[in-house]
């Protein structure tokens, strides 16, 4: 080869490599644009509209869920539905109303239903499109195998099958033999993936669950970092009874309540820690949010809803209106807020969206409400909302209107709750048709049908046609 050649070869030779350095920098930036994004949920159990910083919390700290709120949005009318754990999570998980889907109340240890095999979870969403799957946490939609996380799209479980007081320390059942206690209530088990790998967690083992499934999300998130994800955090707490690790014991200075709920806070700030240490935050929503208001005859084990009416148990907006704060740097605007009304329905037609996956092929209750976390004007996307408590239909909201229909409820009416873990009992009240404006009246106070009576007529007439066509369109709930 002569040297002119020789000349012309090296030249050609530097100038492609800045252009295949810069193909390959443009393929890997298009690549990683196009990444889906990640999606985290933390549910909390039990958990008052006043129980964190930015929703009014002041006896204890919470400065992750501040900083969650300042670095994102506060959604102050979200709403679940229904205020009670098993219900609750079937809303969230399947985008429909609960009743639709045949799961009401809490399942215990001797339930032989829960979430039927045809229903379609944000996790079997997600799988469609190869994310990896975690549940850490409380479960609560069927203890049998066939209604355990893995069976319904999740790749990783681990937790208790329901709630942390389904078990023969239950206050209930304190003044029996041990030998009594289990025929009510069993031993509380502790389960990873299909297994038992704990037949009876002890207040000591619970002391560590906050703890353990922290660490579990976060070993999730770490070993799926490259790919995309979805992390369900349902914490146990802070349902009683309450337990802390000994590094919170105390640190409060307010009561075993504050010493969970800066616990809780912890928590979150580790899986905003891990999500910034792989630079995964700008690629991932992490929502927080809870299952229904608190159990106020708890007393001082027990969080506050203020200044909303009533608590868990009850469709007044102290049960079922929740703190949601929503995260994601870069695109959700940061120290916002939402006040247009949303729900837990709406979060699986939402990361369906996201991802770019199809809805499931039968009928879902929620909306896409993407808008709501990443715009500063939208709208909600539904007409209205829909409040049952068991299979009754109890109240309607639409835009700031909230409209009950009779019904009964328990109420605390102005006594104090127990102490130290021990309930004392609800009283039991009625009301009867009433319209509340909660734009001026949060604590649905003021009845106001007599002065807008076609406001009544028409949210009436809206609950009477939804609930006609619910109830020819419910689906079987599933059964051993």
């Amino acid at each position: 080869m002569s040297l002119r050649n020789i000349q012309l070869s090296t030249i050609q030779t530097e100038i492609m490599i800045p252009k295949f350095t810069y193909f390959l920098f443009l393929f890997f930036t298009v690549f990683l644009a196009a990444k889906p994004p990640n999606v985290v949920i933390m549910f909390m159990d039990d958990m008052g509209y006043a129980d964190i910083g930015p929703f009014g919390a002041k006896d204890y700290p919470t400065p992750n869920l501040d900083r969650m709120a300042q670095e994102g949005r506060k959604f102050t009318d979200f709403y679940v539905t229904q205020a009670v754990c098993s219900a609750s999570r079937a809303g969230l998980l399947t985008g429909c109303y609960n009743v639709r889907i045949g799961i009401l109340g809490a399942l215990g240890p001797k339930s032989n239903i829960g979430i039927n095999p045809n229903e379609v979870t944000i996790a079997e969403i997600c799988k469609q499109k190869g994310y990896a799957t975690g549940c850490f946490g409380k479960w609560h939609l069927g203890h049998h195998k066939k209604f355990l996380p893995k069976q319904h799209g999740f790749d990783e479980y681990f937790g208790l099958p329901y709630s942390n007081d389904m078990w023969p320390y239950h206050p209930g059942v304190l003044h029996l033999s041990m030998e009594e206690r289990v025929k009510r209530w069993p031993h509380l088990p502790l389960i990873d993936g299909n297994k038992v790998i704990n037949p009876k967690v002890s207040g000591k083992d619970q002391e560590q669950l906050t703890k353990q499934y922290t660490e579990r999300a976060v070993s999730f998130i770490e070993k799926n970092k490259e790919k995309p994800f979805f992390a369900y955090i349902p914490h146990s707490m802070v349902h009683v009874p309450l337990y802390v690790s000994e590094k919170f014991k105390g640190k409060s200075g307010v009561g075993l309540f504050g010493d969970v709920m800066m616990e809780v806070d912890w928590s979150v700030g580790e899986i905003m820690k891990t999500l910034r240490k792989h630079n995964l935050e700008k690629n991932t929503l992490f929502l927080f949010t809870s299952d229904n208001g608190p159990w106020l005859n708890y007393g001082d084990h027990a969080g506050s809803a203020a200044p909303l009416r009533e608590g868990k148990g009850t469709m007044f907006d102290g049960g079922c209106r929740e703190p949601t704060l929503a995260w994601w740097p870069g695109k959700i605007p940061a120290n916002s807020v939402c006040s247009e009304p949303a729900m837990t329905i709406d979060l699986l037609p939402t990361v369906a969206k996201m991802i770019g996956a199809k809805l499931p092929g039968h009928k879902i209750d929620g909306k896409n409400i993407l808008p709501l976390m990443l715009k500063n004007e939208a709208k909600s996307p539904q007409q209205a909302y829909y409040f049952y408590y068991g299979n009754q239909l109890q109240a309607v909201r639409q835009g700031k209107w909230k409209l009950h229909f009779p019904h009964g409820y328990r109420t605390m009416a102005g006594k104090p709750g127990g102490t130290d873990g021990i309930p004392t009992k609800y009283s039991q009240a009625k009301i009867d048709l009433a319209l509340f404006d909660l734009e001026e009246d949060i604590g649905e106070s003021k009845d106001l049908k007599s002065q807008f009576p076609k406001v009544v007529e028409q949210l009436s007439e809206l609950g009477k046609k939804f609930h006609e066509k619910l109830g020819k369109s419910k689906r079987p709930v599933g059964k051993i």
